[in-house]
């Protein structure tokens, strides 16, 4: 058995596809009818499928996961990520680590967190 994909729900898949794409350059692989599937095994899950399925509310900035991307040039990403995402809800601005990692986490625009660092 092997793991295929980690899913998130979103509530407008395109503004999610674009924001995955845009910041993170991931592509598209698979696109159904409010289901999608990007590069790198991100899946993504209009709201209201979600919803439908499971018949519970969705808890946005539950942080309970967390998306986990490294980069080398984190400087770099954290420009990027500025002036790509002025209004970006943080959870911790870019920091380090006592073991010399630089991290920076914050949420997508659906509440889900994400932690770029960079490489151990």
């Amino acid at each position: 058995m092997k793991l295929k994909n980690v899913l998130i729900v979103v509530k407008d898949i395109e503004r999610s596809r674009k924001f995955y794409h845009d910041l993170f350059g991931l592509e598209t692989v698979l696109d159904n009818d409010g289901n999608m599937i990007l590069t790198e095994g991100l899946a993504l899950q209009e709201e209201k499928f979600w919803k439908s399925f499971l018949g519970r509310e969705i808890i946005s900035e539950n942080n309970a996961s967390e998306l986990y991307f490294e980069e080398s040039d984190i400087e770099g990403f954290v420009e990027k990520l500025e002036k790509y995402c002025p209004d970006v809800k943080y959870v911790n601005r870019l920091m380090t680590h006592s073991w010399g990692q630089k991290v920076i986490r914050f949420y997508d625009p659906d509440g889900n967190l994400i932690e770029v660092g960079t490489p151990v």
